[in-house]
Formats: structure tokens, sequence, C-alpha cells
């Protein structure tokens, strides 16, 4: 029978990835798995993490193998019916909270796994956290992850402001698809087996930024906030847009990387002709 650190040493994997995948396989924490390197793993477990680690390195996603990513601290379910969360997105829960008041209503946008709803309506137990999503199967999962941290959040099946006519949001907030759609990245790495619809904006890789921008001026009481996530080169766009759009306040937000990831500006009023 192997042990733990043979069958680590041998997976031809990133060791935190072959980590995470003998640990669920295992059924016990990393702290556990790396406190006892000589633990020995009986042929059917040991057959089940060879498998784990073949389809890692065929390129599928270690969150979609475990079905489990954390995020903002949460730990939180996901399928390939969803994206899978990124750290950079954190910065857009950060974000949001600074423009969320206690008691005000805040809506996400393509909500998939839950995890930006979900966030703010723990941070903010007094304030009504919306969430939509075009998916039902994306909207149980958020839903489960959100029964699962006790997270109060209502969730409604909308492509975007549809089902929400005559609604208005304080707070709304989205990490839309912002990749061109002949951008090569879609076809690499863990971007092949993750949702397309969460990803592929359309030719400019702006078209559902622009959308969201332009729909959520009806959406949002004066003085509310609108935070989009947008790619690493796409944010002189975003400003450019949305102060062309009448909104005030606009500006950009780097993420740990350093990098442009969350434009946040403040809704005066629509101006006449836009």
């Amino acid at each position: 029978m192997p042990t733990v650190e043979e069958l680590l040493r041998d997976s031809a994997l990133p060791h935190r990835e072959a980590q995470i995948l003998v640990a669920y396989a295992v059924g016990i924490d990393r702290a556990a798995l790396a406190a006892h390197p000589e633990r020995q793993i009986d042929a059917d477990l040991a057959a089940a993490v060879e498998s784990l680690f073949s389809r890692r390195r065929s390129g599928e996603p270690v969150a979609y193998l475990t079905g489990e990513r954390e995020f903002y601290g949460l730990a939180l379910r996901v399928t390939p019916a969803v994206l899978i969360p990124r750290p950079e997105t954190e910065l857009l829960v950060e974000v949001a909270l600074e423009h969320l008041g206690e008691g005000e209503r805040a809506l996400e946008l393509g909500t998939g796994s839950g995890a930006v709803a979900i966030a703010l309506a723990l941070a903010r137990p007094e304030s009504s956290v919306i969430a939509c999503d075009n998916s039902d199967t994306a909207l149980e999962i958020a839903r489960l992850n959100a029964e699962r941290h006790g997270a109060r959040v209502t969730l409604i099946r909308s492509e975007w402001f549809s089902a929400l006519e005559g609604e208005r949001f304080h707070l709304i907030a989205a990490n839309p698809p912002y990749v061109a759609s002949a951008d090569p990245h879609l076809e690499r790495g863990d971007l092949r087996f993750e949702p397309r619809s969460a990803l592929d904006a359309g030719p400019t890789g702006l078209e559902q930024i622009g959308a969201i921008a332009r729909e959520s001026r009806r959406h949002l009481f004066p003085g509310g906030w609108l935070a989009l996530e947008h790619g690493y080169d796409q944010g002189p766009e975003c400003e450019r847009l949305l102060a062309k759009l009448g909104f005030s306040e606009v500006s950009d937000r780097r993420d740990l990387a350093g990098l442009p990831r969350v434009v946040i500006a403040r809704f005066d009023r629509v101006r006449t002709g836009q």
C-alpha cells in the first residue's frame, strides 16, 4: 500500500493541488494529512486518488473535482454549472460593503454559486440582499450555499434585470462575463471546463458590462452605487462608459495583484438623451 508521501511525490501535480485531492479522497483535512505523511492508503482509495490526479492532469479544475471552493472565508459548493469563485472577486465584496449600509437593499446579478451575495448578507445581516441568475441549477447551488452558512438571500430567476421590473436598490454588484469571444484563454486551463455563458461576453468583452450599466440606472435609487468586476485591461473603458451614462464618483479599484479589477460609480440621474 502506498503512503501519503509516495502518492504526493508521484502525482506530477503541484504539491498543494495534490494535497487537496488526497485530503478530499481520504476524508481528512490537509493539516492532518501533512502531519502523517507515512500514513498508508489502501488499494481502492489509492486508485480513487490516482483517478483524481489523472483528471486534474487533464485540466479539470480542482474545485470541480472536490465540489468545493473557499471564498471570503466561506466554504462553498461548486459544480461545473457555476463559475469557480476566484480570490480577485473578493475585492467586489469589499468594495460593495464600503457602499452598502445596514438596512439597505443590495442586488447581485449573475450570482452563480451565490458567493458574493452570501458574503454581503453575512456582513450586513440587516440589509436585504437579492441575487439573481438565469440558471435554475445555479440558483439551487446558491440556495444550498446560503442555507449552509445561514445567509438571508432572496434568490430570483432572472436574465439580468428581466424579472425585476420596478425594483430599486441602493447597491448593484456583478461579476458579469467580460472575456471576448475570440480570446484564446477560453480554450485553455480551467476556463475550458467552466460554463461558457459565465465567461464569454461577446465580440469585445464589454457587451454585458455595458448592458448592465445602462439598465442599472432604472434600478438604482438616486445616490445608489454600481460595482462591476472587469478584465485587467478594461478599466479605462469601463470608467469612460459609466461617466458617459451619467454616473458620478467613478473610480477603479485594484486587486491584490495590483491589477484594475472593480469599477465603482454613483448613480445620480439619467441625463437627457441617454
